[in-house]
Order: structure tokens, then sequence, then C-alpha cells
């Protein structure tokens, strides 16, 4: 289950620090995203979300996620019990 102050990726402000809740769509997403590093209870950051894929800060890296993926990656603030 979703909490309700989640959102999807691409509605998050960039430069806010944020903690991955869930990742909907299918298993195979859910494993691309894991291999990628982006798994439940991660925190990080989005750089830059204006057009095209996102930019996320995600420990020591920078990683691009297409919008379709971002979609699928709800979030809320980090510090935020869910």
């Amino acid at each position: 289950m979703i909490p309700d102050d989640a959102l999807p990726l691409t509605q998050a402000r960039p430069g806010q620090p944020l903690r991955l809740i869930k990742i909907g769509g299918g298993r195979r997403l859910r494993h691309r995203l894991a291999e990628m590093g982006l798994t439940p209870g991660l925190e990080f950051s989005v750089l830059h979300a204006h057009g095209g894929p996102l930019l996320l800060a995600v420990r020591d890296y920078r990683l691009a996620v297409g919008r379709g993926m971002a979609e699928q990656i709800f979030v809320q603030p980090s510090g935020v019990e869910g």
C-alpha cells in the first residue's frame, strides 16, 4: 500500500531529500530499477527534472531515469514516516 503523502517521482521537487517508498509496474521494471540501485528505503534527491529524463543524486553517483519509469517510482520527503 502506498502512503497518502507519497507521490510519483515525476512530481518531486528538485533538491528535496526523498525516500523511495514503492515501485509500481511489473516485475521486470522492479528488477531493472533494483539493478540500478533503486530499492525501497533508499534516500536520494532529484537534481534535474525539466524535460527528458530525471537526473538523480543517488549515494555517490548520478543516475538518469526516464519519465515512464519515474511515474512508477513513489517517494515521500525524507524524514516522513509512512
